[in-house]
């Protein structure tokens, strides 16, 4: 049922509401003396526009001082700014949290201070790693996790016209005899658009910015992307030339899914009729694509898929969806299909998180014709991310993916994000059968629920199966978890999922002014850890923050390698 609400309604929120006297209830010792103040509520006037949910009733959410526990509201606006209640910090909390975890070495470098992409590349003995945004990257050399050495810093002046970079992934194309890079490149998410339902001359800018919306295909001839050798590009709008300045679509989403072989994955919409979504900030609702890459300077697209609803004509299925309407939704693909096994090895299925339009099973045995075979509706959980990651390293050994989504607003002034575990051992049926359970603080910290400790709370990523080294474990699957750092779940009986082992930074350095291409140090408070990278093959996780990148070794995935791995 789609709630309705009046034309236009405007309200303050009241930081009268959050006294100061309340705040302070948690006081300052050890660590947090002199820890930085955090951000007080946000003041400024809300605009609703007809649609959007409602504010959250005072009363219905919040910290329960009694039981120590904090209520989620059940459904919130896109707000952007702190949210603080009774019970809330008052200072950014600078204690570290550890459980079955060490912590091996840290590196004060930050790519994006609360997003960014990691990739790593074995070359001549030695093993690199990539840490990069839309507008830098950062090269170092990881061969000596405890002696990490800086290789290339690289800024993309994009404001003067400099291509920006893109999500990328790294494999040995045994056929060639070389190593193969697919970049994708996609309209920015953030900052060409404040709100398409109120800045029509945003759009239209959007729509018009020069750019290549698709992917380019590169040799690597040296760890430094500078040195690459480029072999094609590809546009996903396949009415206009990759050398045309302005295509139609999104463009790639997010890191594509290639395996050395054949066949490419990648996401995003094709064209302008990929146009039912919600998001205030982006026009598009994205499609999954294969392409074959047999010939890397000549890819071919065979086949595309959408969610049901996703295309303008598409709109009685489209309005058949909870979350027509509420101006807030993400519908359609973040990222590409999430596949545990190549085509090209026998895979048949991959595993589709489309936003709000909820959990897909596609078969991807013909390259040529995609077909969905399955779909769950997953429950709405408004406002924040929906539908954005499916972790699939379990699927071999308890026939067990997990599908979640992530927080957006501060102070979880939202749904609470959760892992959902869908059993697929029946590929045509799959089915929820609970969710991971929630991390909780350990007894020496200072607040007794994460939501408290400021910030946001909730599910990231576990990383990308399609670029970490190695084989993943069984048993053991992290997670970013921004406030709540790195979760380690043990999921070896699924039923019974349990948190073996963590790793929760300070919420940031309180000497470090962080900032970055996109947004001020003020943006990336709410994103403590926004990002993890494993090395299966070393048993080290690397935990990427808004002050720096921590390398860890934990004794649930075995002793850590120090220098490079042993060849297979």
């Amino acid at each position: 049922m789609k709630t309705k609400f009046l034309p236009r309604l405007t309200i303050t929120l009241c930081a009268a509401a959050v006294a100061g006297s309340v705040l302070a209830q948690q006081p300052r010792s050890g660590a947090n003396l002199n820890a930085p103040d955090a951000p007080g509520p946000n003041t400024k006037e809300i605009k609703l526009l007809p649609g959007e949910p409602p504010l959250p009733a005072p009363g219905s959410w919040g910290y329960d001082e009694k039981t120590g526990k904090f209520k989620s509201p059940d459904m919130t606006p896109d707000v952007y700014g702190a949210h603080p209640v009774a019970g809330s910090l008052s200072y950014l909390d600078q204690n570290q949290y550890a459980k079955n975890v060490k912590l091996e070495g840290f590196i004060p470098e930050v790519a994006g201070a609360g997003h960014s992409w990691q990739a790593t590349l074995d070359w001549e003995g030695r093993r690199y790693l990539y840490d990069y945004e839309t507008w830098m990257y950062n090269l170092f050399d990881i061969t000596d996790p405890k002696n990490v050495k800086v290789v290339q810093k690289k800024t993309f002046k994009t404001k003067e016209g400099e291509h920006q970079f893109g999500p990328f992934n790294v494999k040995f194309n045994k056929k060639l005899n070389k190593m193969i890079a697919v970049q994708c490149y996609e309209i920015s998410r953030y900052g060409l658009i404040w709100n398409k339902y109120t800045n029509p001359e945003q759009v239209e800018n959007a729509r018009k910015k020069p750019m290549l919306r698709g992917f380019r295909i590169y040799e690597v001839t040296s760890p430094q992307w500078t040195d690459w050798k480029l072999l094609s590009e590809t546009a996903l709008d396949e009415s206009h030339s990759a050398k045309d300045p302005v295509q139609e679509g999104s463009g790639c989403q997010d890191v594509p899914v290639y395996n050395g072989d054949q066949y490419l994955f990648v996401a995003g919409a094709p064209d302008n009729s990929f146009a039912n979504t919600e998001y205030k900030t982006y026009l598009h609702a994205g499609a999954q694509l294969v392409y074959d890459v047999s010939d890397p300077a000549k890819p071919k697209r065979l086949s595309m898929w959408w969610a049901p609803g996703s295309r303008v004509g598409e709109e009685e299925e489209y309005k058949k969806n909870p979350r027509a309407g509420n101006k807030t939704s993400w519908m359609g693909a973040r990222m590409p299909l999430f596949i545990p096994k190549p085509v090209e090895q026998g895979g048949k299925y991959g595993y589709a998180a489309m936003g709000g339009f909820g959990f897909y099973v596609i078969d991807i045995s013909d390259p040529k014709n995609m077909k969905q075979v399955a779909h769950i509706d997953m429950p709405v959980s408004v406002t924040g991310t929906e539908g954005d990651n499916i972790d699939v390293t379990k699927v071999e050994s308890t026939g067990m993916v997990y599908y979640s989504g992530y927080p957006m607003s501060e102070d979880c002034y939202e749904p609470l994000k959760a892992i959902y575990s869908i059993d697929v051992r029946d590929p045509l049926r799959p089915k929820i059968v609970n969710v991971l359970p929630t991390p909780t603080p350990p007894k020496e910290a200072p607040f007794t629920d994460y939501c408290q400790r400021r910030g946001s709370f909730g599910p990231k990523r576990s990383g990308y199966t399609a670029i970490q080294p190695g084989t993943p474990s069984p048993r053991y699957m992290p997670y970013s978890y921004y406030n709540a750092g790195l979760q380690i779940f043990d999921v070896k009986d699924p039923l019974k999922p349990v948190i073996a082992g963590y790793f929760v930074p300070k919420m940031v350095d309180a000497g470090k002014k962080t900032t970055d291409g996109q947004t001020l140090s003020i943006r990336a408070l709410p994103n403590p850890v926004h990002s993890i990278f494993v090395e299966w093959d070393r048993n080290l996780v690397w935990v990427f923050s808004n002050h720096g990148i921590y390398t860890v070794s934990t004794e649930l995935l075995g002793k850590p390698v120090f220098g490079m791995p042993p060849k297979k």
